[in-house]
């Protein structure tokens, strides 16, 4: 069995207390965060990921879509960027190498602080979105360098992947006054052979996110195509609203090397999942172990690293960090629908979100332009931007996107 197997024998002695084993298939179930076709946003969330001191940035979404400034909010922990070994500096805009630096379930927002290795936990005020509070304090990530978190309402557990040199995945119970409680003692480790801070792109995490029925923990791993490293999909099971047991299943879907930002389809068991390497592809989970069941080779993409899918169209799209475009997926053929280049000064988007027809997406910028989100109508065709707002407060070293 080689290095990526899942562990069989184990994943059936910790499962044989239910009443479903997990090698059957998973179920179909509908997207954990599906929205309504013409659903609106009132704020949207990211982060400074300052060294000096990780902060929360909120933005107003008006009537129409477009963005105002909002308010910023300390996260109590600190930021910190990776290296870029293809230019051997700090890496913007791109500083984490991975999505989902931040994210909000309800009233919820979790956001990691990689310069501090903790987990951020506020809640927000449902009467004010741009009023935030830190339930607790920022805890432990049981790990070096946290890069990515994700929010399980149905378990009211949060869990986050590091990307340093102790580097894997860790779960916590979410209490409305006391904040982020471990659920394990130590993280599960993942055999990155990382530093603190990663070096990368290559051998990094990318990207922690649960399953559509949020059974499991899913998360994505980049391997090293020049050195024939393969990365991986980790599945971590939920069981009675904790990690199953300190062991994951690792997999490694046919065609994956840069395995990056990842989204759920809706009303299927699949997922969409970018690689940096060359495109994006299709990945089902419905069955024994995830399979690649489409592949989108992305006619000159530099890096094609995150993923959304529209409540409006039904379809992927993702972005690059060096092409300034909007690429729209049919995602269980993953055929090409369009690919617009955006009239903005941006050099590419990260960390896409969609909301009813609209498309969010971060700029930090690259130092020598201003750190923006792009606003574009992507229900007709060709999609068109409505807006590139300049926030206040913002750095090329600004991460993750998200929306209540």
């Amino acid at each position: 069995m080689n290095h990526f197997s899942f562990f069989l024998g184990f994943m059936l002695a910790a499962l044989a207390v239910t009443a479903t084993p997990f090698t059957e298939k998973w179920p179909h179930s509908p997207h954990r965060q599906s929205h309504a076709s013409d659903a609106t946003a009132r704020a949207l969330y990211l982060m400074t990921n300052d060294p000096a001191g990780n902060s929360i940035i909120a933005l107003k979404v008006n009537q129409d879509g477009t963005l105002t400034d909002g308010s910023i909010t300390p996260t109590g922990g600190k930021g910190q960027s990776c290296i870029d070994q293809r230019v051997n500096r700090i890496s913007y805009p791109d500083g984490l190498f991975s999505q989902s630096a931040v994210d909000v379930k309800s009233n919820t927002l979790v956001a990691v602080n990689p310069g501090s290795n903790t987990l951020t936990m506020m809640a927000i005020d449902p009467g004010n979105p741009f009023k935030l509070t830190i339930v607790g304090s920022p805890v432990s990530t049981l790990g070096d360098f946290p890069v990515t978190a994700a929010i399980s309402q149905k378990n009211n557990m949060a869990c986050v992947a590091n990307g340093g040199a102790k580097a894997g995945i860790a779960c916590f119970r979410m209490d409305p006054t006391r904040g982020l409680l471990p659920l394990m003692q130590t993280q599960i480790a993942f055999p990155t052979n990382q530093t603190n801070p990663p070096v990368g792109p290559w051998n990094t995490v990318s990207q922690v996110l649960f399953n559509a029925d949020e059974s499991a923990l899913l998360t994505t791993v980049k391997g090293d195509p020049r050195n024939k490293i393969t990365g991986f999909l980790s599945v971590l099971p939920i069981i009675n609203a904790r990690p199953a047991a300190l062991q994951n299943s690792r997999y490694v879907p046919d065609g994956i090397a840069l395995l990056f930002g990842t989204t759920l389809i809706p009303g299927t068991s699949d997922i969409l999942a970018t690689d940096a390497y060359f495109g994006a592809l299709t990945i089902s989970l419905d069955g024994a172990q995830p399979k690649t069941i489409a592949k989108t080779v992305v006619p000159g993409q530099a890096d094609t690293c995150w993923a959304v899918i529209s409540p409006s169209t039904g379809t992927g799209f993702v972005t690059d960090l060096l092409v300034n475009n909007v690429l729209e997926i049919e995602p269980l053929s993953g055929r090409i629908l369009q690919n617009t280049i955006l009239p903005n000064n941006n050099p590419g988007m990260t960390d896409p979100v969609a909301v009813g027809k609209l498309l969010y997406a971060l700029s930090p910028g690259l130092g020598n332009t201003s750190p923006s989100v792009a606003v574009v109508d992507v229900s007709k065709r060709p999609a068109h931007q409505i807006q590139n707002f300049a926030f206040k407060y913002g750095s090329k070293s600004a991460q993750g996107l998200a929306w209540v």
